[in-house]
Parts: C-alpha cells; structure tokens; sequence
C-alpha cells in the first residue's frame, strides 16, 4: 500500500481493530477522529488498544456546529 501511494495519504476506515493493526506496526502517523456530544453510560472503547507509548499529541481541534468535534492527532513514535 505505501508503494502504490507514493507520497500520498492512506485513510483507513474500518474501526478501531483495523487502526490498531497499522499502529502496531508503526504505520499511523495521525489519527483523526470524529465525535458526537452523546453522554453513553458505558461502551466500547473507541479502539481495541490503548495507544499510550509512543503517545498522541493533539495537533487541532475543530468544532463542526453544536454537536460534532474532529480532533487531529500526531503519533509520536520514539
């Protein structure tokens, strides 16, 4: 896949499974999530893992109307 991408981005959508087999392969370099103010008493976990080392620095934030954010994150590996 990065051969055929060559200096391109590669979006990945599938779930949280899917983003943590790239991350463990040291493949992520950003992760950008979409949220919905929705209190839940309980749920899954966003992602299978978590991804604590190398950690997450976030890079932005914006807020789409009343209800939705995106938030922008850099994986820093080490």
């Amino acid at each position: 896949m990065l051969a055929v991408a060559g200096n391109k981005n590669i979006w990945l959508v599938g779930g949280g499974d899917l983003v943590g087999q790239f991350y463990d392969c040291r493949l992520l370099d950003e992760i950008i999530v979409s949220v919905a103010s929705v209190t839940l008493g309980s749920g899954a976990p966003l992602l299978p893992r978590r991804i604590t080392t190398p950690p997450l620095k976030l890079l932005d934030a914006i807020m789409y109307g009343d209800c939705f954010a995106e938030l922008h994150y850099q994986v820093c590996y080490v």
